[in-house]
């Protein structure tokens, strides 16, 4: 008798684990439902900005949607502005220019076109630095503590951001589906092929708006670039300030199936291990995965990866030398390399831009993108001392 009650038990409880694993299968085979579909902006270097709320705060903040976050982050100065409560902690931040602690603001909601998100830890940090680069207010980053709770997909043709229930999504035909490993960063192979073939593992980081940064360390002990192939003095921004960096190019990198030619990359000296060398080569950025629709799941550490419209788009060889900044309501010329074309130009520090050719819009995105035209010579007017001066830009190739 005890036997047979044994037996009974035990065919109970397995057919308890296959109908709960059955379950779970046929939930998973369900099409995740879509949950919103919204409009994002593009910045230079395909930087994404979405619009959302806090809380029951009124005001629409400017969000990056950022993978090279492995959390989510709101501006010092928007939480001072906001009134928002904050607590210290000993969480540490690097960044490409720094390492510095941050407070949290804990347990608020997100509040996106048709989604609120509830149960977020926001981490404090400084991006007055960005918001004067890009021209647009920057009040946070969204990072994996979103995209780890929802499939989500960018559309850089319609410019749409839609964002899905988690499940098993049918992919587009004629893409790639990456399976990286995601601890915070999703982390991809790729090949990267100019003085040898090497294969190594970059960070994919979508609010990063350049191809390919690398560090001196990673160059120099896998001798990928000849010594010999001349770089460009630049300057770049990030969490901790401004960081002096090298363009070159690289002969060939292949992403999956995916092989692009004379790719731009920028090379620093990484003495924060923002890349995380050895462990891996680097980071992609925006301006080539912008080339890509793409589909963002977390909750299957999936990346899929659809060529777009932009994918043939020609990248940015132009080197000016020069540096902007938005300052209240004034664009102010913040950094001039030595010899580049903005020194020779006559150009100088705390110049204020009036206009570029005939565009007189004091738009810094206008004027960046105007700046990208390899080859132009570009009739520049700035106040200086309180005087109108103009001069002629030669905007060089790296090439």
């Amino acid at each position: 008798m005890k036997k047979f009650v044994i037996r009974i038990c035990l065919l109970s409880c397995c057919y308890g684990f296959f109908t709960s694993v059955l379950a779970k299968t046929v939930v998973e085979a369900i099409a995740p439902r879509l949950i919103t579909r919204f409009p994002f902006n593009q910045l230079t270097g395909g930087i994404i900005i979405i619009k959302a709320c806090i809380d029951d705060y009124p005001d629409s903040l400017n969000f990056i949607l950022d993978t090279g976050s492995g959390g989510i982050s709101l501006d010092s100065a928007t939480v001072k502005y906001m009134g928002i409560p904050n607590e210290t902690s000993d969480r540490v931040i690097r960044g490409i220019a720094g390492m510095r602690k941050v407070n949290f603001a804990y347990n608020h909601d997100l509040k996106l076109p048709g989604l609120s998100v509830d149960s977020l830890n926001f981490h404090i940090n400084d991006y007055d630095i960005l918001s004067g680069v890009y021209g647009v207010r920057i009040d946070g980053i969204i990072g994996y503590s979103f995209l780890r709770r929802y499939i989500v997909r960018v559309d850089y043709d319609k410019m749409n951001l839609e964002v899905f229930e988690p499940g098993m999504y049918k992919y587009p035909k004629g893409g790639y589906l990456m399976k990286p490993t995601i601890a915070g960063i999703p982390v991809e192979q790729a090949q990267l092929s100019d003085e040898r073939d090497i294969l190594s593992r970059f960070y994919i980081d979508t609010g990063a708006g350049l191809c390919l940064l690398l560090s001196e360390a990673y160059c120099r002990d896998s001798a990928i670039i000849p010594a010999t192939r001349k770089r460009f003095n630049t300057v770049t921004e990030g969490l901790g300030g401004r960081k002096e960096m090298t363009m070159t190019v690289l002969k060939k990198f292949k992403l999956g199936p995916y092989k692009f030619r004379k790719m731009p990359v920028y090379i620093f000296e990484d003495e924060f291990n923002v890349t995380s060398y050895p462990h891996l080569g680097g980071l992609i950025g925006n301006d080539l995965l912008r080339r890509f629709n793409i589909v963002i799941n977390y909750p299957h550490s999936e990346v899929h990866l659809n060529p777009n419209t932009h994918f043939r788009d020609l990248f940015d060889y132009t080197y000016t030398g020069l540096g902007l900044y938005t300052l209240g309501d004034k664009i102010v010329i913040y950094d001039i390399i030595k010899d580049s074309p903005a020194d020779q130009a006559g150009l100088k520090i705390g110049d204020i831009v009036v206009g570029i050719d005939n565009n007189l819009s004091n738009n810094i995105q206008v004027y960046k993108a105007m700046l990208q035209s390899t080859g132009s010579r570009l009739r520049m007017i700035v106040k200086r001392d309180g005087e109108l001066v103009e001069t002629k830009l030669n905007v060089k190739s790296i090439l």
